[in-house]
């Protein structure tokens, strides 16, 4: 028989339990590198999107996508790191239920943004390689923003469904989230009724959002490298590698981060391993972006030498 919970209450505020279990000389030290690579992060991404706008020969569908993506990284950060600062200095954090609803809407909103962003250019990269004679037709200004403004539409879509979901559901007296920030799992544990159908409709949406885009992308690089295969000189397939590499390396630590947390089986879920990853994709992940897309792409490290008034490298 199902253990009953508490009564449940009008919720008109909730708590972060955050990073309270750790010493005061932990959390400075976590405030202080968080902080670094939240910086790190918010600057590599003004830079990519100014070096984007002020060079013209980069205004094509690959370095569209790349500042988009830029944009949306940063909105996903600043809707998650600021209070995740705030809380290392001053452990738990309040937060009023509106304003939790307001931060997971905009983490949802984002971060599945992030996820098909990812993919359409994946599928830029599939028909630049496979389909080279026609990439400026098939390319076009309003294919990407077509695929740029669905992008965004499935992630506003599926946000306002999880946090109507969520915040639908009776809270129970013990208010304290057991994280770092408002997510749908640990909001879950909270509610004072049965949650199976919520955990349905987290998981369906998971699968939409992680599962179909990592296969879509999946697909796009089969057809690549067997493109790449074909291409008779040896330098060719060198450059055709070099333009899919920082979108697969970011793929692969994006996807697989988020995949562990929200495709992991209720029984086998842990808050504390769930919080310890959720580190790795709201603070560590977003700066692979402009690191990954800055350090292993010419053009745009080119583009950064003459923004600085040196010579570019010569290959």
């Amino acid at each position: 028989m199902p253990t009953s919970k508490p009564n449940s209450t009008s919720v008109t505020e909730f708590l972060f339990e955050g990073f309270s279990s750790f010493q005061w000389q932990h959390r400075l030290l976590f405030f202080v590198v968080f902080l670094t690579l939240y910086l790190l992060t918010l600057t590599g991404n003004v830079i990519i999107v100014t070096i984007i706008r002020l060079h013209r020969h980069l205004h094509t569908p690959m370095y569209f996508f790349l500042s988009v993506l830029s944009v949306s990284e940063t909105c996903y950060t600043v809707a998650v790191i600021p209070r995740m600062l705030a809380g290392l200095l001053n452990p738990l954090q309040r937060i009023s239920s509106q304003g939790c609803a307001a931060q997971l809407f905009f983490y949802l909103t984002f971060g599945i943004n992030n996820c098909f962003l990812l993919t359409a250019m994946g599928y830029d990269r599939y028909v630049a390689i496979c389909n080279p004679l026609r990439y400026s037709v098939i390319m076009g200004k309003r294919a990407c923003a077509q695929l740029a403004s669905g992008s965004l539409g499935i992630g506003l879509n599926m946000a306002i469904i999880q946090v109507t979901s969520v915040f639908g559901l009776p809270f129970c007296n013990a208010l304290v989230i057991p994280h770092f920030f408002c997510d749908v799992r640990p909001l879950l544990k909270l509610a004072c009724t049965d949650t199976t159908v919520n955990e349905v409709i987290n998981f369906v949406i998971s699968v939409c959002v992680l599962v179909l885009p990592m296969g879509l992308v999946f697909i796009s690089y089969v057809l690549i490298i067997s493109a790449i295969l074909k291409i008779a000189s040896a330098e060719g397939r060198k450059k055709a590698f070099a333009t899919c590499a920082s979108h697969l390396t970011v793929v692969i630590i994006h996807y697989g981060c988020a995949s562990i947390i929200y495709l992991k089986p209720k029984s086998q879920s842990s808050l504390g391993q769930d919080r310890l990853i959720s580190v790795t994709y709201t603070v560590i992940t977003p700066l692979l972006n402009p690191v990954v897309y800055s350090l292993r792409n010419k053009e745009v490290k080119d583009a950064l030498c003459r923004g600085l008034g040196r010579k570019p490298a010569s290959r």
